[in-house]
């Protein structure tokens, strides 16, 4: 769109003079009925008060009587019905922080992975067992209504999934928080499989109502676009600067409760979503030209649409950018605006400490020095005083692509004065730079924000660093590689800027609610309280030595391995068979995580079978269970699908490994199928290369559920592994310093390839056709890719992790001897809670008081 069609200065419509009008009038208000002055009362917590709550909601809030009403109306009325439990803890801790000015976390993140919501909030305000008794009541079932809830799409990892389970967290611990983010139309994407290959569709997560936001359209923020800048002395005679834009679109906020775990407190997560200024033009439509008159709707709700636009053409880049602006901008303006007219500016690093959830949130940092200098009229240097201490920033990659940067052309064409003003961060920077090392013109071109090749770029990383109070990466090994080999020069400079936070999984969510018998067990054995004290579950050790135990211990995983099998066929048709390890690999499709690894150990037990060169009877049944999306630009990444998908066909119809060999990919995983798989799994895939993953959390979940680990020195393996101790953990692979030794010396992976049988036979055996119907052209790319390039060692480390999965065929021989690895598993990850991570951010990062 350009400058001329959707003009920044539209004229104040009506809807705007309403807006005006109902944040004008409020203050003015008196009330003089006591009812009016009085605190909000929930209703009451028993099976009758619940039944009449659930049936006023159906009449008055769906317009149905409960023998008219359909499954969906019965859930809104159900999930209304919880809402109405929840909001008065809610408005009394907006009313306690704002009461006592506490200081305020601004988490800022691209994604939140939620999950369903309606298990969370029952079981935070402790009305599961009320609900089910009293639907039970009118005849209606509890777990058919959770089945209807659809979950919100607004996530597509580790990254939105950790966001989630950390606001689960401050709420838990009474932190004064708000969860900032964008509220998606269609979310990631929902992932079908046609014809073995991913297949992206629109998930229209929002289709059946969305019964647990609150719109508050009077609030909109209007969000501008694009235009120029004009300079001119100001009263005083110093250079001002006015933003001239070309175009603007409306933020309108969403609120979400985050209940904390039956403590009475409930947060905020506030979502965005773009709305047009001006609509609908009625002249054009009554001209007859329908589609331009509902063009700028069009053009603004685009920002909204999707999480994370598809981004390899110029348009998706730039839709990127406006996404990550649009959703700053409206959180910092909703935060300033909301401490009220006589709040002083200055005062802000004291009000709130706003996280940088990886670099999407970045552009952040500009936008606050553009509001506290031309919005708010503060000089420039108590602006960057204020900015300098109200960001923290949390880096998620070891990735050098993965690193975020945006070409000065296109920031300067959507965003012209952010651009001025990272320019001006950028020359004082150096400055700092070039005093601290004099001389040293290369060490400040690596360290400059504006990056002049291969394109002059801005490195939004190197912004964050420069801006933040505090840097963390997010496992001890990953904190160290930041500091050591990807930020080094930074480290150099700012040496107590840097820290870890090591990552956490909440237990609620994935103990409680995703392994009810499991938690039960573990309460009936070390007693109540744990769910909010993990680090307690390491009382369960004296546990792993008792056989009664273990054997409850087994049935209540073997249960699980039944709930999924009825999950898996009722949802995908995919049968899995009874009595085989379930061998468990879910996460974002990425060459680092080498779902190739994983891929080929399946291929080279096949082939060695087929050939004879492996007596079935010495084969330990397993089930291989995949669950990825991958990105829709990402060509290698949905090759590689196409082939687990190809191999599961061929080896699922092969009777010589029928029983020995089942391979499974569900399409579409998200957490409601992860919180049936990753209590049923048996074994933990964790593999990629030592020195790529930042973290990872699945591992985490897997641990705490029972899961035994196989995986390299990498993330919070690292971790991990040292708690639960080798005795319980497989390892293989290289170490980071290995894997770089061996990348210096000039990696050959087809010598890997020659040198093996194994590895040769099982790459053989994909080249030549046999799971591609004989067209040896079909996987040719992953072939080459592997032999000639192999950027993440998967040929170096395959002998390894081929030795490792002996080991754990050995293992599996003693049952009594695996579940006690299981428990010690158990018992020894309570440090992996989300609660732990957060009170570390608030001792080494925050600074805030819970109240």
């Amino acid at each position: 769109m350009n400058d001329s069609q959707t003009p920044a200065q539209s004229p104040q419509t009506p809807t705007d003079e309403r807006r005006s009008e109902t944040r004008r009038l409020g203050p003015e208000f008196e009330p003089t009925n006591p009812i009016a002055t009085g605190p909000v009362v929930a209703p009451q917590h028993t099976v009758d008060g619940f039944v009449r709550e659930f049936l006023h909601e159906l009449n008055t809030g769906q317009g149905v009587t409960l023998t008219e009403s359909t499954v969906n109306d019965q859930y809104l009325a159900l999930a209304r019905t919880v809402r109405h439990y929840l909001m008065a803890r809610w408005l009394e801790s907006m009313r306690r922080i704002r009461q006592t000015g506490s200081k305020v976390v601004g988490y800022l993140s691209a994604e939140y992975l939620l999950g369903r919501q309606l298990d969370n909030n029952l079981l935070a305000s402790d009305l599961d067992e009320i609900a089910e008794a009293g639907l039970a009541s009118c005849g209606l079932s509890l777990e058919s209504l959770r089945s209807q809830e659809i979950e919100p799409g607004l996530g597509n990892g580790g990254l939105g999934r950790l966001a989630a389970c950390f606001i689960d967290s401050l709420a838990t611990l009474r932190v004064p928080a708000v969860g900032y983010g964008i509220r998606y139309e269609y979310g990631i994407f929902r992932q079908t499989f046609v014809d073995d290959q991913q297949v992206e569709q629109p998930d229209n997560w929002l289709a059946l109502g969305n019964p647990w936001e609150f719109p508050h359209p009077e609030r909109a923020v209007r969000v501008d676009f694009g235009g120029h800048v004009e300079h001119g002395p100001d009263e005083t005679g110093l250079d001002q600067a006015r933003w001239v834009p070309g175009w603007e679109v409306l933020g309108v906020p969403y609120n979400y409760m985050v209940p904390g775990f039956e403590n009475g407190w409930v947060n905020t997560l506030r979502l965005w979503t773009a709305k047009a200024t001006k609509a609908f033009d009625l002249a054009l439509f009554n001209s007859g030209d329908y589609v331009e008159a509902v063009r700028a709707q069009t053009f603004a709700e685009n920002i909204t649409k999707v999480l994370y636009p598809e981004d390899t053409t110029p348009q998706g880049k730039e839709l990127r950018l406006q996404q990550q602006y649009f959703f700053v901008t409206c959180s910092l303006r909703d935060f300033i605006d909301r401490q009220g007219d006589d709040f002083d500016l200055h005062d802000l690093p004291d009000a709130v400490t706003f996280q940088l959830n990886d670099t999407h949130p970045v552009i952040a940092v500009p936008e606050l020095m553009r509001l506290l200098v031309d919005v708010h009229g503060l000089d420039w240097d108590d602006a960057w005083d204020i900015t300098s201490r109200c960001f923290n920033y949390t880096c998620h990659t070891l990735l050098p692509e993965a690193l975020e940067t945006w070409s000065v052309e296109v920031l300067g064409r959507l965003l012209p004065r952010h651009l001025e003003i990272i320019l001006r961060l950028n020359d004082a920077f150096l400055e700092e730079v070039r005093s601290r090392w004099p001389g040293d013109e290369l060490l400040a071109r690596r360290m400059s924000i504006v990056s002049d090749w291969p394109e002059r770029s801005v490195r939004m990383a190197h912004l964050a660093v420069v801006a933040a109070l505090r840097v963390n990466g997010v496992a001890e090994l990953h904190s160290q590689l930041l500091r050591d080999k990807v930020l080094p020069d930074f480290s150099a400079l700012w040496p107590d800027k840097f820290t870890n936070v090591t990552n956490g999984v909440t237990p609620r969510r994935f103990l409680k609610l995703a392994n009810p018998d499991l938690a039960a067990l573990i309460t009936d054995a070390i007693g109540p309280g744990w769910l909010t004290d993990l680090e307690r579950l390491q009382e369960l050790e004296p546990q792993a030595e008792d056989s009664d135990f273990r054997q409850l211990f087994r049935h209540i995983k073997a249960e699980n391995k039944d709930r999924l099998r009825r999950v898996l066929l009722r949802r995908d048709g995919i049968k899995l068979p009874d009595d085989a390890l379930l061998d468990v690999m879910v996460k974002r499709l990425h060459e680092y995580k080498r779902q190739s690894l994983k891929l080929l150990h399946i291929v080279s037990l096949y082939e060695r079978i087929i050939n004879g060169r492996l007596d079935p009877a010495d084969v330990t049944p397993r089930a291989f269970i995949f669950g990825a999306k991958a990105a829709p630009g990402y060509r290698l990444a949905k090759e590689t699908m196409h082939l687990i998908n190809s191999v599961a066909k061929v080896i699922n119809a092969d009777r010589r490994v029928q029983g020995l060999l089942t391979v499974a990919f569900p399409p579409n995983y998200n957490v409601t199928l992860a919180e049936r798989l990753i209590p049923a799994a048996d074994l933990s895939e964790q593999i990629s290369l030592s020195g790529m993953e930042a973290s990872g959390t699945g591992n985490m979940k897997f641990a705490l559920n029972g899961a035994l680990t196989i995986g390299t020195n990498d993330g919070a393996n690292v971790e991990i592994r040292a708690r639960v101790t080798d005795a319980n953990f497989f390892l293989f692979g290289m170490s980071e310093p290995e894997a770089a030794q061996l990348q210096e010396a000039g990696y050959q992976p087809s010598a890997c390839y020659e040198s093996d049988p194994d590895l040769k036979a099982a790459l053989d055996l994909i080249a030549c056709g046999t799971f591609s119907g004989g067209d040896r052209h079909v996987f040719e790319p992953i072939v080459s890719n592997l032999l000639y390039q192999d950027r993440f060692m998967v040929l170096a480390d395959f002998a390894d992790y081929i030795r490792a999965q002996a080991e754990v065929d050995r293992r599996l021989q003693d049952p009594e001897a695996w579940t006690r690895s299981a428990i010690l598993n158990v018992a020894r990850c309570g440090y992996f809670s989300s609660d732990r991570s957060i009170r570390d951010y608030i001792d080494r990062i925050w600074h805030v008081r819970p109240l």
